[in-house]
């Protein structure tokens, strides 16, 4: 294992809000109560922060990795969350994960390829090798809830936008030959400073 992969103890899934447009007093006025909530989960979020702005001035979404016994506490967690109650997002994805490698970044560049179900086969869990490029500092493979089928991969690269996404892009053309639609975008290490 690398990283502190070894550490997760039930189902991490991948929980990402994408913001409404112009909902950034609402926020700063729910952050208190944001971040009490998140503090009920403290030791079972694995990674965490919100999503910003090329020049990173805006908040643009909320990423939480989430080690919790299985989807139905995922969605507690995610439809609980105080800005999606007062309808400041405008999406919610959450998705079951394989986390392949977790060395606790602090910023960076989040990247997120969705594909179509493909069969999970156990020599994708081997495919960042031993030795992956330094820069990437979190890896998972997106998984249905049986994990059976993969359906995409995110990571954390320290590393501009276009670099982040030549760090990822070898790994999932070989977990799938079709297309896969990347988004890259700057992301922070969230919680109280």
């Amino acid at each position: 294992m690398i990283g502190t992969v070894g550490s997760l103890a039930s189902m991490p899934f991948y929980v990402h809000a994408q913001d409404k447009s112009a909902v950034g007093t609402e926020m700063l006025r729910l952050t208190e109560a944001h971040w009490s909530y998140m503090d009920r989960f403290a030791d079972r979020l694995v990674l965490r922060g919100p999503t910003v702005s090329n020049d990173g001035t805006e908040h643009t979404g909320s990423i939480h990795i989430l080690d919790v016994a299985d989807r139905a506490s995922a969605e507690r967690f995610a439809f609980g969350e105080p800005f999606w109650l007062a309808g400041l997002y405008q999406r919610v994805d959450v998705d079951r994960m394989i986390v392949l490698l977790h060395h606790n970044p602090n910023e960076g560049t989040l990247v997120l390829g969705r594909w179509s179900p493909r069969p999970l086969k156990a020599s994708d869990r081997q495919l960042l090798g031993a030795n992956p490029d330094h820069r990437l500092k979190f890896a998972a493979v997106l998984v249905d809830d049986d994990q059976s089928k993969s359906t995409g991969v995110v990571s954390v690269a320290a590393a501009h936008p276009t670099e982040a996404l030549g760090i990822i892009r070898p790994f999932a053309d070989q977990m799938t030959s079709e297309p896969v639609a990347f988004k890259a975008q700057r992301w922070e290490r969230g919680g109280r400073r």
